[in-house]
């Protein structure tokens, strides 16, 4: 009976299904070493909203995610992903520089300055060296705007430029001190408002930090009033919370209007009814408040006291507002043309533009459906409402855009919405093709070598994808493999059927059995060969400076049943289009074969060619690791190889 339910309890473990996030994070994986970068950010946020890990284990996928932003150029989410995983493992001091570096490219110095210093604290010399570079002009900005006001002046920049540098160098009493000042100085610079509540937020002075936010949320500004929304609470506001509000902005026409209608909502005639006399009092040209505050009082029957609000309505420009005093005083309505609709104020494209430039993608969402329903014929939108919608995974709303947008007359925004489309299409497809070819010349051995593999992949929403290949290995002279290296040419068309596995951090597994056909000699012979590969690549935080490493392992059984390793790795620069880099490279084998134990290193240049090609240019230099008297023990060798690859 034990014996059943242990078998009873193997069978649905063994028939769960597999994890989603798995086959997303293997996706992510497997389209960033495709480089595309679309589709594996897509992966990555599909795995991280799955079922959840070990906080280390999403830390590394959140710096994958991090790594991927960069490279298609958007700082902003990876500082955001960069600080996730500095959340989620404390301990990670590269995930902590790297967000901290962002956030001082992205204007964020305050942040950088904290993580900075609590980095160089634990004798990191790169963080001392980045918070000094911080922290020494702040200082002696400081010092230098608190001398100008010593000297007498008083104006709205000393203080606001005195308040911001405090305010990165964490001084946040001084911040906040001079943020007021500059504002009581310009109170129509309602942004300063918003810096006032961060910094009174920052010390923990919550309810004058909601003063200050509620203050800068309404008043006639749109860019303060956006800024403050979004650092308030989602609920609608307390009337105590009001009146802080006007407490500290009692000018502010807009918020007293708004907290006039709420008390009227509550049944609190009275205190609305105050709230309208000051209006009518201290904004005159406020037209609403004093038809309010006229129907209130010619409700009670104070008309002689309504009378003279009324007047200034009528004689007002609001022939809405005029109309409705007419209706209550029963005179006749004043029948005006309908006015064509206006224009709005603020276009739906620029708003959708900042906001992607701000991180804010469903912010930018909103915008670009609004000017897409104002402008349907605009495939510029469409394409950007298609990468708005990948990058917050709703894959499906995504490529229906990009279908949309590569119908474009427009060949730049009808091929970047095809590439959207495509890479989306990839990743759901039941079969996929893939091909590459690389001939290589060698003034080493004086010959062109060629090599190439077609490759149709069958996705069964498995970890591993069986495939059938087709491989080239072979050369012009047709001599090499005879008393010289097999592996630079087996002069053999292999057909074979394998198996790999999604990416997984850069490394796959893979094997297959198949026969290798020589086209010298005809033979036909059976070929198995399997392995592991690994790759990992880094870049500095400017995309310019670059670490690429690679490591294949590899069994071939036509090989003397022989195990090669080949480690190549490179660290360069970029010049624009062209990259400039120094190669180190390593080749041995279990069976210490001679000619295949070397190293060898060497400048390099590659120049990248549109549609996945590139050209290379290498000049090594080498040396075996095994003596072999009927040879030299180093040698030199110019390469020059053109590499292309595609998928379909």
């Amino acid at each position: 009976m034990r014996l059943l339910l242990i078998f009873g309890v193997a069978v649905v473990a063994l028939a769960q299904p597999r994890d989603a996030s798995v086959e997303a994070l293997d996706r992510a994986y497997a389209a960033l070493r495709a480089k595309e970068y679309e589709a594996a950010v897509a992966g990555f946020r599909a795995a991280l909203e799955g079922a959840p890990e070990s906080a280390l284990r999403r830390a590394a996928v959140h710096k994958d995610l991090a790594y991927t932003y960069l490279k298609i150029g958007e700082p902003v989410l990876a500082r955001e992903q960069f600080r996730e995983a500095m959340g989620l493992d404390g301990g990670d001091t590269q995930a902590a520089l790297e967000y901290a570096f962002l956030c001082f490219e992205t204007h964020e110095q305050a942040a950088a300055r904290r993580v900075f210093d609590r980095l160089r604290r634990g004798g990191n010399a790169t963080a001392e060296q980045a918070f000094h570079n911080i922290d020494d002009p702040l200082a002696a900005g400081i010092a230098r705007w608190q001398g100008a006001i010593r000297m007498g002046a008083d104006n709205f920049s000393v203080h606001y430029e005195l308040a911001t540098l405090a305010e990165q160098r964490d001084e946040l009493e001084l911040a906040a001190t001079h943020f007021e000042r500059a504002w009581r100085l310009l109170p129509d610079r309602r942004t300063v408002l918003v810096d006032l509540g961060r910094v009174w937020r920052a010390m923990g002075r919550n309810a004058d930090a909601g003063a200050a936010l509620l203050a800068a949320s309404a008043g006639g500004e749109p860019r303060a009033a956006e800024m403050a929304r979004e650092l308030l609470p989602a609920r609608f506001p307390f009337v105590n919370e009001f009146h802080a509000a006007l407490g500290l902005d009692p000018a502010n026409h807009e918020l007293r209007r708004e907290l006039g209608y709420l008390l009227l909502r509550m049944n609190r005639a009275a205190e609305a009814e105050e709230q309208f006399r000051i209006l009518a009092q201290n904004a005159p040209e406020d037209l609403l408040s004093a038809t309010q505050l006229g129907f209130l009082l010619y409700a009670r029957g104070e008309r002689l006291a309504a009378m003279p609000l009324f007047d200034r309505v009528l004689a007002g420009k609001d022939d809405e507002l005029a109309n409705r005093v007419r209706a209550v005083l029963r005179m006749p309505q004043v029948l005006t043309p309908r006015a064509a609709t206006a224009a709005p104020s603020i276009d739906a494209k620029v708003m959708a533009e900042r906001s992607l430039k701000a991180g804010y993608l469903k912010d930018a969402l909103k915008y670009l459906e609004v000017a897409h329903e104002e402008d349907p014929g605009d495939f510029d939108i469409m394409r950007q409402l298609g990468w708005t919608n990948n990058m917050l995974h709703r894959d499906a709303t995504a490529w229906r855009w990009f279908e949309l947008a590569r119908r474009s007359p427009d060949p730049t925004v009808a091929e970047d919405a095809a590439h959207g489309y495509r890479n989306l299409y990839a990743a759901q497809q039941r079969f996929r093709l893939t091909g590459w070819v690389f001939p290589l010349f060698s003034t080493r051995w004086h010959d062109l070598f060629g090599y190439g593999q077609i490759k149709e992949e069958i996705n069964l929403g498995l970890f591993v994808r069986p495939y059938v290949s087709a491989r080239f290995v072979g050369d012009t002279r047709q001599t090499v493999g005879v008393g010289s290296p097999q592996y630079l040419s087996e002069s053999s068309f292999i057909l074979a059927v394998g198996a790999a596995t999604n990416p997984w951090h850069g490394v796959t597994v893979w094997g297959e059995a198949g026969s290798a056909i020589s086209y010298l000699k005809g033979h036909m012979l059976p070929d198995y060969r399997g392995g592991v590969s690994a790759t990992r690549s880094v870049h500095s935080e400017s995309r310019k400076w670059l670490g690429e490493g690679s490591v294949d392992a590899l069994y071939i059984s036509r090989f003397d049943h022989d195990f090669l390793v080949y480690g190549q790795s490179r660290a360069g620069y970029n010049f624009g289009p062209v990259q400039v880099h120094w190669n180190a490279n390593l080749t041995a084998d279990a069976r210490r074969q001679d000619w295949a134990n070397f190293v060898e290193t060497g400048p390099g240049v590659r120049v990248p060619l549109p549609q996945s090609m590139y050209v290379t240019f290498n000049a090594l230099r080498g040396m075996y690791l095994i003596g072999n008297a009927s040879r030299r023990s180093t040698f030199n060798d110019f390469r020059a190889g053109f590499w292309y690859a595609f998928t379909r």
